[in-house]
């Protein structure tokens, strides 16, 4: 049928509302309005709701990808009603132009936007984000969160394939948002050293910048363009755009070339909360200094503080509440205790300093790699009967029932540390003993040979053996990114598998595939699994989410004879979930989220 036709059909029906039992539900968000899975307007031309892009033919055609206008439930309800009142039957019929202005006249408003503040870093913006975005859900507004500049090395890949930072993909869940993309997180910066990073923007590598050429060069250039042009975007399609801060918004060494708070929130006229953690103590300090450092003219922007984070008893925090509010003149609008949840870091902050995690009776010993990426692979795990053990030393893996290999973000580099460090020898003594996995250059580390003639992955060409467990070669022989969501199978059992890829470097494997991929052009097999040595590597980030590969790699590390994993090994994204109503919960019994929603309301 096409779409033509398809079109007609929904004309026909009539409108269905939201339609819960389609396998498809939600393709947008939680509780759209599914009357026209084909736009009647199409292509309506209004520049706040697409763009004309050209096609891979050099033709022009209208894209409206991001547009959630239709599914809104009052406006399919209306655009339905209007064309049975006038009796249009063909999408080709031109009194629905007149439908569509008139949707838009009654229904279109650009949405507001809340910009969430940390006087310090681990603040819990992350957190007070993703809680105000279900909240805002619960109540039926479409909400999007939105963070200008992140920097971190746990990213995930958006199913158009972006690559964005990966606590804003759950933000976007918490908004019951089906499509995390690239307009959420458009600066992406992966630190490779200490001065400089990796800049990604809008979902692509867009170059290599030390501090002095980042805050000089990109952040009155291009970063304040991007930070402008994507607050528009996702004002013209939300409700709400909950925004957060990065790191605290009192920098005062680079207030004036700030995009990532105060700076972020001018261009989007937000309202803002500061958010304090009380568990840090001083939180009282940090609430009053972060304001004070925070030039006059733009502390009335601070609409309202939230103190986060608070053990036992809130009473306490509330007696102090009111003098804070006296000193500032800005009201505690929440005073939210600690909430044991299960959702992943956003950065090494959280990782920084951490030994081990878990209490179960399998001992898993990650190496600790100094440029670590993507730990946040873990996270699965804690879920079973597992200690995570995050080893500096070759002398911590003695005791190991398992031993994985992380990601990185420079392989080669971390290689040489693997061999100067002793990690090396260690690592591969181990092998036949205990179950191994490398994930993405872990895995390129468990290879025979790493060689790299262009200096992309490093700083100079180089080459460099590798543990030579597995019977693979990895080159990096052009700046290419492969960037893309896997779905598959795990090739032992049948059962399914996801994850996402984002690497440089094309390796060349001989042992037997881990598992097979599905792709529009053809299935592919991916990883290498060598059964009687219990080696497995995969390029797949994720690959722990999906209960199956998780319970049949820790079947191989049986202390005691029992198995790590539990009987029945949860679905990761469903200990997320659950998570975010136990999070969101208590910020709305602890948390005016009417002033709330008023100072976004406030805003421009």
């Amino acid at each position: 049928m096409d779409v033509e036709k398809r079109v007609e059909a929904e004309m026909k029906r009539g409108w269905i509302g939201s339609r819960t039992k389609c396998k498809y539900h939600p393709c947008h968000f939680k509780g759209q309005d599914c009357t026209f899975c084909f736009c009647p307007f199409y292509p309506c031309g209004d520049p706040r709701l697409g763009r004309e892009i050209e096609s891979k033919k050099g033709e022009k055609v209208w894209e409206c990808t991001f547009c959630l206008f239709i599914h809104r439930r009052e406006v399919g309800m209306f655009a339905m009603s209007e064309i049975k009142r006038l009796g249009i039957e063909s999408p080709r019929d031109p009194r629905l132009r007149g439908v569509f202005q008139s949707a838009v006249e009654r229904f279109f408003r650009p949405g507001k936007a809340l910009m969430v503040l940390g006087a310090t870093s681990d603040a819990g913006k992350s957190v007070t984000v993703a809680a105000i975005c279900r909240i805002l859900h619960r109540r039926g507004y479409l909400a999007t969160p939105f963070k200008s500049q992140n920097m971190s090395l746990n990213s995930k890949v958006t199913p158009k394939g972006s690559e964005i930072a990966m606590i804003q993909t759950v933000q976007s869940a918490a908004a019951g948002l089906k499509n995390p993309d690239q307009f959420m997180n458009p600066i992406l910066l992966k630190p490779k050293g200490d001065t400089v990073s990796q800049v990604m923007v809008m979902g692509a590598p867009f170059g290599d910048y030390g501090v002095e050429e980042y805050y000089g060069e990109f952040v009155p250039g291009p970063g304040t363009r991007i930070v402008g042009e994507t607050l528009r975007f996702l004002k013209d399609r939300y409700d709400f755009v909950v925004m957060e801060g990065a790191g605290s918004p009192a920098e005062i060494n680079i207030y004036d070339r700030d995009i990532a708070n105060m700076g972020a929130a001018k261009i989007a006229g937000a309202g803002c909360v500061l958010v304090v953690n009380v568990e840090w103590g001083g939180s009282f300090a940090y609430a009053v200094g972060t304001v004070m450092l925070i030039p006059e003219e733009d502390r009335k922007m601070i609409k309202g503080v939230i103190l986060n984070n608070v053990r036992g008893s809130t009473a306490g925090v509330r007696a102090g509440a009111a003098e804070l509010e006296r000193i500032l003149g800005i009201p505690v609008i929440g005073v939210i205790p600690h909430v044991d949840v299960f959702l992943p870091s956003e950065d090494s902050e959280a990782f920084r300093g951490m030994t081990s995690r878990g209490t179960g009776r399998t001992q898993v010993s990650v190496v600790k790699l100094p440029r670590i990426a993507n730990f946040t692979d873990l996270d699965p795990l804690y879920m079973e009967d597992v200690t995570v053990r995050f080893v500096s030393d070759p002398k911590g893996l003695e005791g190991s029932d398992a031993i994985i290999i992380p990601g990185t973000k420079n392989t080669i580099d971390d290689l040489a540390w693997m061999r100067e460090s002793g990690f090396a020898e260690a690592v591969s003594a181990m092998a036949g003993k205990v179950p191994i996995l490398g994930i993405c250059g872990g895995y390129q580390m468990m290879g025979a040979a790493l060689r790299d003639p262009q200096g992309i992955e490093g700083r100079s060409p180089s080459e460099a053996a590798g543990l030579g467990l597995f019977d693979m070669e990895t080159e990096w022989s052009e700046y290419k990114k492969k960037v893309i969501q896997d779905r598959g199978v795990l090739l032992e059992t049948g059962e399914p598998v996801s994850g996402y890829e984002i690497h440089m470097g094309l390796s060349e494997v001989r042992d037997p595939p881990l598992f097979r991929i599905e792709r529009y052009s053809g299935d592919e097999t991916e990883g290498s699994f060598i059964r009687e040595r219990m080696l497995f590597g995969t390029y797949l980030h994720g690959v722990f989410d999906k209960p199956a590969f998780r319970k049949f790699f820790l079947s191989f590390a049986e202390p005691g004879g029992g198995p790590a994993a539990r009987a029945e090994p949860r679905d990761f994204d469903d200990a997320i979930e659950e998570s975010i109503d136990r999070l969101a919960d208590a910020f709305e019994e602890n948390m005016d989220v009417d002033a709330l929603i008023r100072i976004a309301e406030g805003g421009e």
